[in-house]
């Protein structure tokens, strides 16, 4: 009997085709994410779930979870939805798709970090809706990346893979992390408050867990330059949106470009209302690679962990 696989979002179409061939699959033609009762369903039928950032898999969940399941599949690097005490405690295995979305993420980072300095977004929804009334020397003034500082908050693949992209826009990258990437050519900053007060752009690329919830906070926030930008792309509470909403709102940020939110979908209408603001739904590795590739890793890891292999990618 092969092991049944429930999807909880459609997935791109090589990936659920692979999924189909390997194993009993029940996948999500819908596009509406499973609500708690379809994922209590799940868990309590499953040999295995193929979850995504969006599932909140918390302790009551996964007590309900059935005797068959046995792994918990994250289609994405963070695991910060699901409860990896609990799912060990159950002798639930939890894997991720680490490095295959590294480029990607990066890349989208630097279009946040030109569309906020450069304020792109301002002059793109201008001409969408038919208000430019031609060029003028002194319109839509952003700020030059190169020569500027750009202070990279965790320096993991994609902290990494952002730094070699600023360098060659002719930024100047320095980073804090729990300790120094040898040899990396960047200026290693081991106190965080001291690089936010010399950056003008800074760009959070951490994980996301309990010693990262509200890193950049109101007072860390105070610390940066009135002409600074923040760029998240890793997760949105990391970030105290209050405290950034309310240094935006009296001009101590000049901007802030954002990936991701603390309970999406939902935006707080208030950053919706600002044009210093750019705002993106969550697309980090939104290309058709990227998310093949993702799909695939997941898939191999369903498949080792059925065969009585250990998971490349296993977490917890």
């Amino acid at each position: 009997m092969r092991p049944l696989v429930i999807v909880t979002r459609a997935l791109p179409e090589p990936v659920e085709t692979r999924l189909s061939a390997l194993f009993e699959t029940e996948l999500n033609a819908g596009v509406a994410s499973f609500d708690r009762r379809r994922l209590a369903d799940a868990l309590a039928r499953a040999d295995a779930i193929a979850s995504n950032v969006g599932d909140r898999i918390d302790e009551s969940l996964l007590a309900g979870a059935g005797p068959r399941l046995r792994l918990i599949a994250n289609f994405g690097v963070g695991t910060d939805n699901i409860d990896l005490a609990a799912a060990r405690a159950k002798g639930i295995a939890v894997t991720n798709t680490p490095g295959v979305l590294t480029d990607d993420t990066a890349d989208l980072v630097m279009a946040l970090i030109l569309m906020t300095m450069r304020r792109l977004g301002e002059g793109e929804r201008i001409v969408r809706g038919g208000r430019w009334r031609g060029w003028k020397p002194t319109d839509f003034l952003g700020r030059t990346l190169a020569g500027k500082t750009l202070g990279i908050v965790g320096m993991g693949r994609i902290g990494r893979a952002v730094a070699a992209r600023a360098t060659a826009f002719g930024m100047a990258v320095e980073y804090h992390n729990r300790a120094a990437v040898p040899d990396h050519p960047a200026r290693y900053r081991p106190d965080l408050d001291a690089m936010l007060a010399e950056a003008d752009v800074v760009s959070v690329n951490a994980p996301y867990g309990p010693a990262t919830h509200h890193l950049i906070d109101a007072r860390r926030l105070a610390l940066m330059k009135a002409q600074a930008v923040l760029i998240n792309a890793a997760r949105g509470a990391i970030v105290d949106q209050e405290a950034l909403i309310a240094a935006l709102e009296r001009g101590a940020l000049a901007g802030a470009g954002l990936d991701v939110y603390p309970e999406e979908p939902n935006v707080d209408p208030r950053l919706v209302a600002m044009e210093q603001v750019v705002l993106l739904p969550h697309m980090g590795s939104a290309t058709i690679e990227t998310r093949t590739a993702m799909g695939m890793k997941m898939v191999e890891n369903i498949l080792a962990f059925s065969e009585g292999r250990e998971p490349p990618d296993r977490v917890a």
